[in-house]
């Protein structure tokens, strides 16, 4: 291409350069390296990235240096733009009926991936991205990284073609961006199964520092989290954002059909415990002594007021074998209750 001008009365061409625009993809973006190479090698391969990072009430997002900070210190170092998608209330919908179900602990790895797709998908079109890519490796994961799940997530993410998964994109079948040209075969991985030796290889190539250790994220997929989280959503029909973030702290216990009581383990969890209670709820404490704040919470909980001040006791300084006293508080009323420390018989059955 050239441009016409006048230069002292001359006509001359002077030829243009035409940088070609380049096309845009979005990255689904976490905190762990696969996905930071897959981001490396469409950007190698001349690709403008965007990156999505989904926050739900199961990943330790934005308290302190959790996965949220990681992730925005990734997005920088990768040099890409973050948009924050957050899928609370119609996720904890998801999981009171998986349609895919739970793998070992309380995980609907299939659902939720699509949830996340889907929630990229959006962001795809809203900024007329191309395609799709993520970090997911063939055989990583035992309940939605093998090829038939994939294929489940792209087909009800309504994105069959438009996912790349450029670390074992050579294994899988074609996408529509291969079709179309955009990208080549023989630039795309074949990594397979749960070893990181060439994840780690390419991390050197690309300069990443410190590469993070290979880990879920989420609280669902640990068997301890997965045995209240079950336990929250038989008992509760629509469990809360507040009931979820008690599911975090403390030891739990289930008194009866209506009735939870949880127990801090130290001083975080203390303070943690008194900003989540609700109005109806119990707040326990030993008067005269270090120890945890309790809470009891369900219909019921007000005759289970005697034996959760001698567990709050129980887990206390307290001597045993005498009564003690216990601050109770339930709607800004302050009661004092007399109690002994619980023998370990009278409540273990209860705990989770």
């Amino acid at each position: 291409m050239y441009d016409v001008k006048f230069v002292y009365g001359k006509l001359i061409l002077i030829a243009v350069t035409e940088e070609k625009e380049k096309k845009k993809v979005v990255a689904l973006l976490s905190g762990g390296l696969d996905s930071q190479l897959a981001v490396r090698m469409m950007q190698e391969q001349g690709f403008d990235v965007s990156a999505v990072a989904i926050k739900t009430p199961f990943c330790d997002f934005d308290c302190g240096r959790g996965c949220g900070f990681e992730i925005r210190e990734r997005a920088d170092d990768l040099n890409v733009n973050l948009k924050t998608v957050y899928l609370g209330d119609e996720y904890i919908e998801m999981l009171k009926h998986p349609k895919h179900g739970i793998g070992a602990g309380f995980n609907p790895c299939v659902d939720c991936r699509t949830m996340m797709f889907d929630a990229a998908k959006k962001h795809m079109e809203e900024i007329g991205a191309e395609f799709i890519i993520s970090g997911e490796v063939l055989g990583q994961r035992p309940m939605s990284q093998h090829a038939p799940s994939l294929s489940i997530i792209e087909k009800e993410s309504g994105l069959v073609g438009k996912i790349v998964r450029p670390l074992s994109a050579g294994l899988l079948p074609e996408t529509d961006p291969e079709k179309e040209g955009l990208i080549k075969r023989e630039n795309l991985g074949m990594i397979r199964g749960r070893t990181r030796r060439n994840q780690l290889e390419m991390a050197k190539k690309y300069g990443i520092e410190n590469p993070p250790n290979a880990g879920g994220g989420c609280l669902l997929t640990e068997p301890q989290f997965g045995v209240k989280a079950k336990d929250l959503f038989e008992h509760v029909e629509t469990p809360t954002i507040n009931d979820i973030d008690l599911l975090k702290i403390g030891r739990h216990f289930r008194l009866d059909e209506e009735t939870k009581f949880v127990v801090g383990r130290n001083k975080d969890e203390n303070e943690m415990i008194k900003a989540i209670a609700l109005h109806e709820d119990i707040l326990l404490e030993a008067k005269d002594h270090l120890g945890p704040v309790s809470i009891l919470r369900g219909k019921n909980a007000k005759s289970h007021v005697e034996f959760a001040a001698s567990v709050t006791l129980r887990y206390s300084d307290a001597p045993k074998n005498q009564d003690w006293i216990v601050t109770v508080k339930n709607n800004d009323i302050v009661e004092e209750v007399s109690s002994q420390c619980a023998e370990e018989e009278s409540y273990i059955k209860f705990r989770m």
